[in-house]
């Protein structure tokens, strides 16, 4: 995936199409990343992504670009099918480093600890 399809991705977008990807991410999100979580080595920082998108807090172009590369990641159809593994998050890894890149001084140590919360939830759940 070139920079132009990431930046295609990460580009701001009508405050309606914004409510649709945040409706979408808040619907989605968990049930992909716990097929994924074990084989991502940035789990807990896409969790953490999660939690800075979903802060009212947080301003409105950050969340955004979070709320863009998190609905990708969940996507059922992109750039590489998911179902080639690793191989086919490649595309997924592309976009959301580039908006961890644009976002990082917003992601809080608050969000952190709710990605480890959940993580750890996550594990405990796989155990029983």
């Amino acid at each position: 995936m070139d920079d132009a399809q990431v930046s295609d991705v990460l580009a701001p977008v009508p405050e309606q199409e914004q409510n649709r990807r945040e409706d979408k991410v808040r619907r989605d999100f968990w049930p992909k990343f716990q097929r994924f979580a074990a084989r991502l080595p940035f789990a807990e920082h896409l969790a953490a992504a999660y939690y800075c998108a979903m802060d009212p807090k947080v301003p409105l172009r950050v969340r955004g670009t979070l709320l863009a590369a998190l609905a990708y990641f969940i996507m059922p159809f992109d750039f590489l099918p998911d179902f080639l593994a690793i191989v086919g998050l490649t595309d997924d890894i592309a976009v959301l480093t580039t908006a961890f890149g644009l976002i990082s001084s917003h992601l809080t140590d608050e969000h952190r600890e709710q990605a480890r919360e959940a993580l750890a939830k996550l594990e405990e759940n796989v155990a029983d």
